[in-house]
This record gives C-alpha cells, sequence and structure tokens, in this order.
C-alpha cells in the first residue's frame, strides 16, 4: 500500500434508514489512497447500503461523504458524473446485461460515458477483458454461457472500463470455489498494484481477508465499530468479532495465509 495518509473517501455522521427502521447512525469511515480496504458485518449490518450511499446510488438521511475532497451533494450533475467516473463497481452476481456479448457489456461504458465508436470500444473492451484474466474465446459469448468465476472476471473488466481510481467489489468471490476464489483475490492484489488502485471491498470470505486486504472496517451497532490492520481488529472485544476470527474458519484461514506469505 502506498500513499496510505491521503484520503479518496470520507464518510461523515452518515444515517441512512428505511422508514423506521435504521441501518447506519453516525457512521464514520475512511478510504484511503492505494489501500484494499474490506468492510465486514454480520447480516443486516448494512454493507451494501454503505457502498450504495458512497457510489451515489443512494442519498444517505443525513451525513456527508466527500470523494477526493468533494461533497459529492454539493456537486451538479455534471460534476458530480465527472467524480463519479472515477467508481469502477462490480455488483453482486455481475449484473452484466444478459441480451449483450461480454465484449459488448464492457464496451457500454466506453461508448456512453467515453464518447467511443463501437469499433474502438470493443478493441479497448479486449483489452480490459485480458486484463482481467479472461480468455479471447469468452469475448464473444453471453453470460449464461459462462461459469461464475468467468462472470466475476467479465463484471471485473466493466469495472475497469473507464480506468477508475477507486474499485468498489460487492461480495467478488461469493459462489467461486476455492481455488477460482484465490485467483480473483490475487488479480486484485496485482491489479491494485499495478493500477495503483484504491479499493473498496465487502466480503465474508475470511481467506480474503487474510491475504489481501490493508484494513478491515467492523459494522456493529449501525456504525464502524473498529477500523484498523486485521492483526488490530481481530483482538477487538467484541462477541461477533471473536467468533468470526476465532473460530474454526477464521483459525484455518490464518494458517493458509501464513503458507502463502512463506512460498512468496
Amino acid at each position: 500500500m502506498s500513499g496510505a495518509n491521503e484520503t479518496v473517501i470520507e464518510a461523515r455522521g452518515l444515517c441512512n434508514r428505511f422508514g423506521r427502521q435504521s441501518v447506519h447512525e453516525n457512521l464514520d469511515l475512511d478510504l484511503y489512497q492505494g489501500e484494499i480496504l474490506a468492510v465486514v458485518g454480520g447480516s443486516g449490518s448494512g454493507k451494501s447500503v454503505l457502498l450504495r450511499s458512497i457510489v451515489g446510488l443512494r442519498r444517505p438521511n443525513e451525513g456527508q461523504v466527500k470523494v477526493f475532497g468533494q461533497d459529492l451533494a454539493q456537486l451538479d450533475n455534471e460534476q458530480r458524473s465527472q467524480v463519479e467516473r472515477r467508481f469502477g463497481v462490480l455488483f453482486q452476481k455481475g449484473a452484466l446485461f444478459s441480451s449483450l456479448t461480454i465484449t459488448e457489456n464492457v464496451a457500454l461504458p466506453l461508448i456512453e460515458h467515453a464518447g467511443l465508436s463501437r469499433a474502438d470500444a470493443e478493441h479497448l473492451a479486449g483489452v480490459k477483458l485480458a486484463l482481467a484474466g479472461l480468455p479471447i474465446s469468452a469475448a464473444d459469448k453471453y453470460p449464461s454461457s459462462l461459469s461464475g468465476g468467468m462472470i466475476k472476471r467479465a463484471a471485473l473488466a466493466r469495472a475497469l472500463a473507464l480506468d477508475p481510481d477507486i474499485l468498489f467489489l460487492d461480495e467478488p468471490t461469493a459462489g467461486l470455489d476455492p481455488i477460482g476464489a484465490a485467483a480473483f483475490d490475487q488479480l486484485i492484489l496485482t491489479l491494485r498494484d499495478a493500477l495503483g488502485l484504491s479499493v473498496f471491498l465487502i466480503t465474508h470470505d475470511l481467506d480474503t481477508l487474510y491475504t489481501i486486504t490493508d484494513r478491515i472496517a467492523v459494522l456493529s451497532q449501525k456504525k464502524v465499530l473498529v477500523a484498523g490492520p486485521l492483526a488490530e481488529v481481530e483482538q477487538t472485544d467484541d462477541a461477533w468479532i471473536h467468533e468470526y476470527f476465532h473460530g474454526p474458519r477464521g483459525r484455518a484461514a490464518e494458517l493458509a495465509a501464513a503458507r502463502v506469505r512463506q512460498e512468496r
């Protein structure tokens, strides 16, 4: 991780409510330049709601989100669009357009937002697909004919289409077999290092937490209970954290990550 002192996202006092139900109250969180930040929490803790609030898909009931020092709520539509073009988002299950080929899915934001011709956009889409580790044989296929792992990589290629500065990943390894999940984790790490990305990652995958994250933020009690390096977070005096990180799966993930580090 480099440039860790530079804050690229600053959320302060966020409140998200749905009717009488409050999901977040006075939530604070930062994302630093060049880091991989993982957000974890129990079911219903509002991880995806937080992501949607930050990328502008949901307006918080209260609070402020600053991206690159700019308050998104204070920007006009054109200014906001310019900031949001610096985001790349990989949604749960990929969210690819089923009626478009993989190449067409990745080319679409290049045509709509960058104004490229179809030919130029599809050429660049091929580059992004290669960057995401997809074979050229997948380019002209439709999402329905791809495996879960290939759909994740295609969705990642689309998220990278506009050369974002910040990559948002919502459960990127969910549903993948252990080998595919490990390969995807290493791909994210490689892309972060090669492209200088800042990564906001929602995950339940303990292997991911132990192998590629710089910091972990735990959502609990409607706020960020703790945010810091894994070694600091796992020592926090909290029942959910203790069960999550010190249970059998947590111990297994820690041992596996240690073996990977020794092999490097």
